[in-house]
């Protein structure tokens, strides 16, 4: 395997870059991720992206806010994190990850569409509403979409939380998250498999940002996870990347030791957010690493797959 940092959010102006997430083109790859901005009061997250050679030099400038506004008291009001688009025939769609504030927790998702008219250059929301939120079983947190298609369907990797916590010494109330998977015939409706797919390793862990590819005869999943407690500051807490693989796109073997990303000095002490994608026949890797994105995102050839 071979990696390199590939953008550095500053060098362009902004802080952050978070979840990178690849769209090839026929002579390019585009890269959309969350930045943030403040609205006076916190800072919020916005979508753009930025143009890249098959060699992975940026051949244009960021190109910000391709998703605009949400209107007030909507799901998505205080940002969108992740964005994760996807080709959908002749078209380009994104299932989005909208934030609203809360009181008594930080804050509460959904998940959203928006489609391209223009080729993934802007997007436009489907609606106001997500097309996937909170459940009876899932109450909270439903976040972190990502789509392939299989057959008639249309099959989503998505993260819903299982636990808001209060611990002693932490500032505010920390989440617990896992994965499921849903499907639906026409991006609108879903019908939710029902349960976590991906065993967690210890007690408190929170699973996130699930990606997926088909190699040589199954599926591979990249995600990342992290401890419930402590992640923010303690050293061996933040985010790592898991690797888990199936054969049929609902019940999964988790193998963490097959992937394993060389440690440079911008992701030692986290590496997060995973986006795999196909380039060409060969499977390739985008990341975050520390300080959820603020030190860039990386990317790593997958040769093992």
């Amino acid at each position: 395997m071979t990696e390199d940092r590939i953008f550095i959010p500053q060098q362009y102006g902004i802080d952050y870059c978070k979840s990178p997430q690849a769209i090839v083109f026929e002579d390019f790859v585009r890269i959309y991720f969350s930045y943030c901005v403040s609205d006076g009061v916190k800072l919020i997250s916005k979508v753009a992206f930025i143009d890249f050679d098959k060699h992975f030099n940026a051949i244009s400038d960021v190109h910000k806010d391709i998703l605009g506004k949400s209107k007030l008291g909507t799901f998505d009001e205080h940002g969108i994190f992740p964005f994760s688009p996807f080709r959908d025939g002749n078209r380009i769609c994104a299932v989005t990850t909208g934030w609203s504030r809360r009181k008594s927790v930080s804050t509460d998702t959904g998940i959203g569409l928006a489609i391209s008219a223009d080729d993934g250059a802007t997007f436009k929301r489907m609606g106001d509403g997500p097309i996937l939120s909170s459940s009876l079983y899932e109450p909270f947190l439903v976040c972190d979409g990502f789509v392939v298609q299989s057959e008639d369907n249309y099959i989503m990797y998505y993260i819903f939380g299982t636990d808001w916590a209060a611990y002693e010494g932490a500032s505010q109330p920390e989440r617990t998250y896992r994965i499921g998977v849903a499907s639906s015939k026409n991006l609108l409706d879903w019908d939710r498999y029902g349960e976590q797919i991906i065993p967690y390793t210890f007690e408190g862990e929170a699973q996130a940002l699930p990606s997926v590819i088909y190699k040589n005869g199954k599926w591979h999943m990249f995600f990342c996870y992290r401890n419930t407690v402590g992640f923010r500051m303690e050293a061996g807490k933040g985010y790592r990347i898991g690797y888990a693989y199936s054969e049929d796109m609902y019940h999964w073997t988790r193998d963490d030791g097959k992937i394993s990303i060389p440690i440079s000095d911008w992701c030692s002490e986290m590496q997060c957010y995973p986006n795999v994608f196909d380039l060409d026949g060969e499977a390739y890797l985008l990341y975050n690493g520390n300080h959820f994105g603020k030190d860039g995102f990386g990317i790593m050839k997958l040769e093992e797959l």
